[in-house]
């Protein structure tokens, strides 16, 4: 289903928000279009599970909806708001379901133009996610945000509520573990005749 956006599809998303909270709905349909798949994506991230990400993700633009009257401009992005909003949600579920393992959770499914590439791309993809999830929550967060998601560290640090500083310690340590989890799988991950 495509969705045609008027005008509205070229405003900031702050003034989307402000045309939303005085009854645009059509504000509403393009903020969302524009922001439900990288909170989303975000979430995967975090959570490595599709179903819970899909809920994580209509929670926090449900919280968007809810504040857009008190919206306050200049204050903050919208952007930054809805990624601090989705990675509390996400904490908040990671702390609920300590104690489910890997094989309760379902492998998510992966399009690729042939097999042998989906089967490389998925075992990669899982690879990270394993290695993502043995990430303290912050680090995991922070090294999303920068190395995936391809937000700024000032951009992290409003969605973090932590400082630049921070942010550059917790992506450097968290890519460091990241490294250290994922060099022992280089062969079985196709990467044997990269250079070291």
């Amino acid at each position: 289903m495509h969705i045609s956006l008027g005008p509205e599809a070229d405003l900031p998303d702050e003034t989307l928000l402000q045309h939303y909270a005085a009854g645009d709905g059509r504000a509403a349909t393009t903020l969302t279009a524009r922001l439900l798949p990288r909170v989303y994506r975000h979430a995967r991230r975090l959570l490595g599970e599709d179903s819970e990400a899909e809920d994580v993700a209509q929670d926090a633009m449900m919280r968007l909806w809810r504040i857009a009257p008190d919206w306050r401009c200049g204050e903050a992005q919208v952007t930054t708001w809805l990624y601090r909003v989705t990675a509390n949600l996400c904490v908040d579920r990671l702390r609920r379901r300590r104690g489910v393992t890997l094989d309760d959770i379902a492998e998510p499914l992966d399009d690729g133009p042939s097999v042998l590439e989906q089967i490389q791309d998925r075992t990669r993809i899982d690879a990270l996610q394993d290695a993502l999830d043995q990430l303290p929550v912050r680090q995991r967060a922070a090294v999303v945000l920068r190395h995936i998601e391809g937000l700024s560290n000032p951009q992290i640090a409003e969605a973090m509520d932590i400082s630049p500083r921070a942010v550059e310690s917790l992506t450097a340590r968290g890519k460091r573990a990241l490294a250290e989890v994922l060099h022992s799988r280089r062969a079985d991950l196709g990467y044997e005749n990269d250079a070291e």
